[in-house]
């Protein structure tokens, strides 16, 4: 008659079984581990991408609305953008939206910077007073450009941190004189640091007056007059925000006559944001799924390795089964030894995976993290592998015959 075998039983001749082909073992578990180790690492840095994203579209500033020229269209396909975003549009905003508190045009252009020897290529950045405002900019040294400086198209600048680094190490930087294409300007200000907005360091800006830069740098457009690269609009509070993105959108209608498409777009940080969330949220899943991919080749090791031991034991198999061990005593231990694999092998990589993200978030700038809930979901679908399978040598081992199977002794 066939005697029950106790759980606990079970357990123990399975270590005891795993214990005997180490070796056997530990390669068996690796594919877990790999598995478990990429899926944490990968969900850990796509994590980390979208922390970044949102960290550096916070730097814009808080309730900002960016008014850029050009529609999707133009953007999708690449075309060069219009120059018909005028710095008339931006007072005709400042005038008649009631909902906007500050209107901070902007032209940027792309010039080499020097001081002495030293020379380096900056984002040049004609703006207004308004701009420390409304980006929640702060100055380190010195002070901002004032009205008197943009009335009189004075020919002084505020420079990023980094580009003080760059250019004067650790010497006194206002007072000196730098050059911008012919144009000497008299440094008045030093930023503190600001950070990256989507791979552009506004650390190594230079700021100057918005008419010093049409009169000195960037000229007239012959059609459009002042053409701005953008608009940056500061709205009352945030729940003011999205009635100025529909009052500026009706105004810029009617100034530049649209009947069809709109040759503007009016952006929040939150559109931003939902943006960059979709797409770095698309980006984890992506990895993810590679990291799964792994996870069900080391599942499929498991199974592999499992069908083997199950043709080397069959002497044992038949031995158990004629001292009154059942099949499902057979089928129990098999599945008990896939489940000890799977389960080890993704607390392994879990320990792995923990300490790559860990290591990205410290050696890169990339805010890499992982949470509580990814890292339970993982081990428990690599022990859930484990179990899948080695549902198949379970059954396998579990059906062998023990008479045949004592023939091969």
């Amino acid at each position: 008659m066939a005697s029950k075998v106790s759980v606990k039983e079970t357990l123990i001749m399975s270590i005891r079984t795993l214990k005997s082909n180490k070796l056997r073992s530990l390669l068996t578990m690796l594919g877990i581990v790999i598995g478990n180790a990429s899926v944490i690492t990968l969900v850990g840095v796509g994590k980390g991408a979208q922390n970044l994203a949102s960290n550096q579209l916070s730097n814009l500033g808080a309730n900002v609305l960016f008014i850029v020229p050009g529609n999707n269209d133009t953007r999708r396909r690449g075309v060069a953008f219009p120059k018909n975003l005028v710095l008339k549009d931006a007072e005709a905003i400042k005038e008649q939206v009631p909902s906007v508190k500050r209107v901070a045009p902007q032209i940027s252009s792309s010039e080499v910077v020097q001081y002495k020897s030293k020379s380096f290529s900056s984002s040049i950045l004609g703006i207004t007073p308004n701009f420390l405002q409304v980006r929640s900019f702060d100055i380190a040294n010195g002070r901002f450009i004032t009205k008197e400086d943009l009335k009189s198209a004075r020919n002084v600048a505020v420079i990023g941190s980094d580009l003080n680094k760059d250019l004067f190490m650790r010497n006194q930087a206002i007072g000196k004189k730098l050059r911008i294409k012919d144009q000497s300007f008299e440094i008045i200000g030093i930023m503190e640091p600001k950070g990256a907005v989507f791979g552009n360091n506004q650390d190594k800006n230079v700021y100057i007056p918005l008419n010093t830069m049409v009169n000195r740098i960037s000229g007239k457009d012959p059609t459009y007059g002042i053409s701005l690269s953008f608009i940056s609009i500061e709205a009352l509070n945030e729940q003011s925000i999205n009635k100025a993105k529909f009052q500026i959108t009706n105004l810029l209608r009617q100034r530049h006559k649209i009947t069809k498409d709109d040759d503007f777009a009016v952006r929040s940080q939150k559109d931003a944001l939902n943006i960059v969330s979709n797409i770095t949220g698309g980006l984890t899943l992506m990895l993810a799924a590679i990291g799964g991919i792994s996870l069900i080749v080391g599942g499929i090791g498991i199974m592999n390795i499992m069908l083997v031991s199950v043709s080397e034991r069959t002497e044992e198999i038949g031995l158990r089964k004629a001292l009154g061990a059942r099949s499902s005593d057979i089928l129990i231990q098999f599945l008990i030894e896939s489940l000890i694999l799977s389960i080890l092998g993704g607390l392994i990589g879990t320990l792995v995976g923990v300490s790559s993200v860990g290591a990205v978030a410290l050696i890169t700038p990339l805010p890499a993290q992982i949470g509580a809930k990814v890292i339970m979901l993982t081990v428990s679908l690599s022990g859930s592998i484990g179990l899948v399978f080695g549902v198949l040598p379970a059954r396998r081992a579990a059906r062998l015959d023990p008479i045949v199977a004592l023939r091969s002794l």
